[in-house]
């Protein structure tokens, strides 16, 4: 028989009526990280709400996998719904699986066939814009990469211009409080200090730029348009016939903003760092480029064959990716060996258990090579699921590789990027685990 969930060992350090609040926003990769070490399954409180961390990739893939229908998405989408409304991040039931199934075509690869296109070009315009000893901030220039190919494949024409411009003034504000903020108790949202007042002032005014750009384009017309607001436009279900309203299709593009600019940003600015660091790993990935590549435009038909691009891409991903998901139970569940009762709050950390020693050999160490076939094939299956798993799997995946390994080849193929001597870059946590700071000079490789 499975224990109760009052028998499952709770993590040290609670306060009183804030309980580990306090150590997970001073230190929440730590916090996150050192539960392993308390159990498979630990009990954890926010405010005075018991949150079950599962801390071991078998007990996530229970989670999202193998029990996903006895659980919704918890409080942590509970409190971003405000900011993303009821997006594929936030839908449940036969909603989610309604607006999966309309906007899966949406990221088809011959859909981002026309999007490698803008990503190509866009990296190649910012690759040509370097001189030779620029110093660059790397996490502010991939920021801006991302924010501007996904707003260009996201609006078109003037009425996307507005939009485009509030998602370079807000999203950043947005992503640097969304993790506290969704961890905290509600009561702490009315308190008047920066933090809040500056993420409700960025999410009401990209959320209604978003929305009037909809509203416009529904009501100018989109025929022959290509963007993801026409194509959501068009979308309609085979089964029903039905198309998405205009809050919906908003709730939409805010879900794929958030979903698609961090984690590309993050995983470019790691792996330039990395490579600077680790310099057999750079010589590998040069000559891949170089063979592949050359010195032209990176196609789609060459991402596949960049491996080495996508080893260290994964093993970045794996150090430093998604910071903290949540689900709900819906009705009792064994979890661990324990009984787990209906509207329960259980927790992973995606970053926390691709760090587990007990999967990967000296976790903490950058070494791509871990991705060759032979090792990788040695790994559980779901030891790495860098997207999240199940039908809950990040539907812009293949969108956000390719775009990640057409920027590194692009960039690469033409600068050697150095980091600044004196500066210790560090990881911050948001949705991701991302660089606070990567000052880097660029260096050519050819004119």
């Amino acid at each position: 028989m499975s224990a109760g969930p009052q028998q499952i060992p709770g993590a040290p350090g609670a306060l009183p009526f804030i309980g580990h609040t306090l150590k997970l926003g001073r230190d929440p990769l730590g916090f996150l990280t050192s539960l392993r070490r308390t159990g498979r399954l630990v009990r954890v409180r926010l405010g005075t709400m018991p949150v079950y961390f599962a801390t071991t990739a078998e007990l996530i893939h229970q989670v999202t996998v193998a029990q996903a229908r006895s659980f919704e998405k918890g409080r942590l989408y509970d409190r971003v719904r405000p900011l993303f409304g009821n997006g594929l991040a936030n839908a449940g039931g036969e909603h989610h699986r309604t607006h999966r199934r309309l906007i899966q075509p949406i990221f088809h690869r011959t859909r981002i066939a026309g999007y490698a296109e803008v990503m190509s070009r866009h990296a190649v315009e910012l690759a040509e814009s370097w001189t030779d000893g620029q110093r660059i901030a790397v996490e502010r220039v991939m920021g801006d990469y991302t924010v501007a190919t996904l707003s260009e494949t996201m609006f078109s024409g003037d009425f996307g211009r507005p939009a485009i411009e509030a998602v370079r003034r807000d999203l950043p504000v947005i992503l640097k409080n969304v993790l506290v903020r969704a961890a905290s108790p509600r009561f702490l949202d009315a308190l008047p200090i920066r933090p809040n007042r500056d993420f409700d002032r960025a999410r009401d005014s990209m959320r209604s730029i978003i929305d009037e750009v909809v509203a416009t384009t529904r009501r100018e017309g989109w025929s022959g348009r290509h963007d993801l607001v026409s194509l959501l436009l068009d979308a309609r279900d085979e089964e029903t016939g039905a198309g998405l309203s205009d809050e919906e299709i908003g709730d939409e593009l805010v879900t794929i903003l958030f979903a698609g600019t961090e984690t590309t940003a993050s995983t470019l600015s790691w792996a330039f760092y990395e490579l600077a660091r680790h310099p057999e790993a750079e010589r590998r990935v040069l000559d891949e480029i170089d063979e592949v590549v050359g010195a032209g435009p990176v196609t789609l038909d060459a991402v596949p064959r960049l491996e080495a691009v996508r080893r260290v891409l994964d093993e970045v991903i794996r150090l430093h990716g998604v910071t903290l998901l949540m689900r709900r139970t819906i009705e009792p569940v064994d979890l661990g060996g324990y009984r787990i009762p209906a509207g329960a709050e259980v927790a992973f950390s995606l970053y926390a258990v691709h760090r587990d020693p007990a999967l990967y050999s000296d976790p903490d160490r950058f070494d791509p090579d871990r991705w060759l076939p032979e090792r990788r094939a040695a790994l559980p299956r779901e030891a790495f699921v860098p997207f999240g798993a199940g039908n809950r799997k990040c539907i812009g995946d293949a969108f956000a590789w390719t775009e990640a390994a057409i920027a590194l080849a692009t960039i690469l193929a033409r600068w050697r990027l150095r980091p600044v001597d004196g500066h210790t870059t560090r990881e911050a946590a948001s949705a991701m685990a991302h660089p606070d700071h990567v000052p880097m000079v660029v260096r050519a490789r050819r004119s």
